[in-house]
């Protein structure tokens, strides 16, 4: 792996939180209705600052939509959203993500024409200073921060993700894990202390997990970012995660540790599966062993 990430003024040191501290995300009694549809009912949890929060749960469970919520591209009819003791249920997806709210998408949302530089480049726009003007003439001001962003980007996120190799190559011309990583990479650009992931191992074999869940666990470790992660990979689940949501029909069904979730039997009825559970109880006792 490639030089390490400078800390950021802006952030927190990382470090374990206590348990006084205001959570990095609170959600409470979120719901979400579509006509007669409900799709979140009365959805509530916290996450812990620094710390990787999993939500699980079926197909059509309503996770998605709950990172719709929390991101700003869904107003759900009831509920809070708080983001470091502020609530932020009012702002649009912009304002959130000046805030330091980012997120990945379930489906790549990268432009496959453009290089993977520029689509991380896009990353940093919510926190640009100079304007359309600026932009038009491109000297002076323009200019300079140009050359920043790229500076920044090159030693922070490039060489942090491994993608020096790559980064003039056209998203389109990538393996699919690539991709996945360059979308990682865009969403850091945005300099995030909340990092949410929708299914960030979705469809890639044994060694890209394995590569994307060591690049997870570095983001929270050594940039002390909170991460809120969608993942149906129950063993990445397992492995990484400090805490667990579980939905069901959009609701909450169980919340806590890993081995909590686990012992549940109303998630092993919902989404584990008898067979399943021994193997990841095992996953977890080794994790705890190690």
């Amino acid at each position: 792996m490639g030089p390490q990430p400078a800390p950021r003024p802006e952030d927190a040191p990382a470090g374990a939180p206590s348990a006084a501290a205001t959570p990095s995300l609170a959600v409470a009694g979120l719901s979400l209705r579509f006509g007669g549809l409900k799709v979140l009912t009365g959805v509530s949890f916290d996450v812990a600052p620094g710390s990787i929060t999993a939500v699980i749960g079926p197909n059509g469970a309503g996770k998605t939509s709950l990172f719709n919520c929390i991101s700003g591209f869904y107003r759900p009819q009831e509920g809070t959203i708080a983001f470091e003791g502020e609530a932020i249920g009012r702002l649009h997806p912009p304002a959130r993500a000046r805030r330091g709210l980012a997120r990945t998408f379930q489906n790549i949302a990268l432009f496959r024409g453009m290089t993977v530089l520029d689509n991380i480049k896009l990353g940093r726009h919510v926190h640009m200073r100079t304007n359309l003007l600026d932009a038009l003439v491109y000297w002076g001001r323009a200019r300079r921060e140009e050359i920043e962003i790229r500076a920044e980007i090159e030693e922070r996120v490039i060489d942090f993700l491994d993608l020096n190799h790559i980064r003039h190559q056209p998203v389109a011309s990538l393996a699919y894990g690539l991709r996945k990583r360059v979308e990682l990479a865009r969403a850091l650009a945005m300099r995030p202390r909340l990092l949410m992931l929708d299914e960030p191992v979705a469809g890639m074999n044994r060694e890209e997990t394995e590569d994307m869940a060591r690049f997870i666990l570095d983001v929270k470790e050594e940039w002390g970012t909170t991460i809120l992660m969608v993942e149906h990979d129950m063993g990445l689940v397992m492995d990484i995660s400090d805490h667990v949501v579980v939905l069901n029909f959009g609701q909450v069904i169980a919340r806590g540790r890993p081995a909590e979730v686990t012992r549940n039997e109303e998630v092993i009825r919902a989404y584990l599966g008898a067979g399943d559970v021994g193997a990841l109880r095992a996953r977890i006792e080794g994790r705890e062993a190690a």
